[in-house]
């Protein structure tokens, strides 16, 4: 039981902080591609889109390749820690939310934008408006961002190394069960992830939902 714990706060505190961080990159990269004209922002733009659908595992072995000890970064000795995992899944994530919210932006209506600066809003006030009008598709993006990271499972293994007390996660717990033939505690283990997925998820769409009705 303890260990089943440490297992599942240290997936929620990498799958949260990887999300937070997905957040802070994702969003303002995704507002200026909505509304800035730059030269090369279809190029940003498609790479985004292509990142949305960026498979785990090739995310996996360039963030590896990077962190190993024969790598750009191994000085760091960041391979099987935490951190390795959390960058893997920012990868993954920061995507998935800049193109919803690029995605999102564009939806508005484009008078909204010009009428906002004819009455005198600064750009930063414009833009907190445009993130207001849109809360509920942005909400939605953060849905689909934790989402990607909290199931994922192949980065994961390959950048933190499952290792137990230190680098296992419910995911890479679940793969480990089930290949020593675990598999009553397996699915355990996924009715848990589930059950905390869908808890995360249900509290984001009751916040997204009162925004609604604001």
């Amino acid at each position: 039981m303890p260990e089943l714990l440490q297992i599942t706060l240290l997936s929620l505190q990498i799958s949260g902080l990887a999300t937070g961080l997905s957040l802070l990159i994702g969003l303002p990269l995704g507002t200026l591609l909505a509304l800035g004209k730059f030269p090369g922002r279809a190029v940003i733009l498609s790479l985004v889109n292509t990142g949305m659908g960026l498979p785990p595992v090739v995310v996996g072995l360039f963030v590896a390749i990077m962190l190993w000890r024969s790598g750009p970064l191994g000085e760091l000795r960041l391979i099987y820690t935490p951190a390795a995992i959390i960058l893997a899944q920012v990868i993954i994530a920061f995507p998935v939310i800049a193109g919803l919210t690029t995605s999102a932006l564009q939806a508005l209506d484009p008078r909204l934008r010009l009428q906002l600066l004819g009455l005198g809003a600064s750009t930063p006030q414009m833009v907190w408006m445009l993130w207001r009008e849109a809360r509920l598709p942005l909400l939605a993006a953060l849905m689909a961002g934790f989402g990607s990271v909290i199931s994922e499972v192949g980065a994961s293994m390959m950048v933190g190394g499952n290792i137990r007390y230190q680098t296992r996660v419910l995911t890479t717990a679940i793969v480990l069960e089930t290949g020593k033939g675990n598999f009553d505690l397996a699915i355990g283990l996924g009715v848990l992830l589930l059950t905390i997925t869908f808890l995360v998820n249900w509290a984001l769409t009751a916040l997204q939902q009162r925004g609604r009705k604001e």
